[in-house]
C-alpha cells in the first residue's frame, strides 16, 4: 500500500496502524503529533487508527530548549 509521510511516498504493508507506522518508522512517542489526511489525531486514537492506500501523513517532532 502507497502512503505519504511528511510529503514522502511510501511502500507500506496492511495492516498497518499509526502506532505502527511510528514503530516502522523507529520514532519514539513521546514529543510527537500526527496529522492524518488534515486532521490531528490524539494519542489514545493512534493504536486504533487503520492506515489506508493513499492516506497523508504529517509527523510533527516538538523540540524544547531555546535561549
Amino acid at each position: 500500500m502507497r502512503i505519504q509521510v511528511n510529503g514522502e511516498f511510501r511502500e507500506v504493508d496492511l495492516p498497518l496502524t499509526i502506532q505502527d507506522l511510528i514503530g516502522v518508522l523507529s520514532l519514539r512517542q513521546e514529543r510527537l503529533a500526527i496529522e492524518l489526511n488534515g486532521a490531528v489525531i490524539r494519542r489514545s486514537e493512534w493504536a486504533h487508527t487503520m492506515l489506508k492506500a493513499n492516506d497523508r501523513i504529517e509527523i510533527v517532532h516538538f523540540v524544547g530548549g531555546g535561549c
